[in-house]
């Protein structure tokens, strides 16, 4: 449950990321520039997330690994998209 928590979160991150740019620009191209901004961020909150997890939960590095993977890759993969598809609109 915690690691649809996460990933919801980070959606929802992406998610203020592009209306601030929207508010901020309001183009396309701004709105892809969030999007793939939103990328190295969320790679450090996942990470967080994942030192979180060894040192208070008593999770090892080598069970945590997958979690980071999947984690950081949905909401990543759905940026990327964004920003390619943002990218050639305008």
């Amino acid at each position: 449950m915690h690691v649809v928590l996460v990933m919801l979160g980070g959606l929802g991150q992406l998610g203020l990321f592009l209306l601030f740019a929207w508010l901020w620009g309001a183009t396309p191209s701004a709105m892809a520039l969030a999007a793939k901004a939103f990328v190295p961020v969320w790679l450090i909150v996942a990470c967080v997330n994942m030192w979180v997890g060894v040192q208070h939960a008593g999770y090892s590095v080598r069970e945590e690994a997958p979690i980071l993977l999947i984690v950081f890759l949905l909401p990543a993969a759905l940026s990327v998209g964004l920003a390619l598809w943002l990218g050639r609109q305008g």
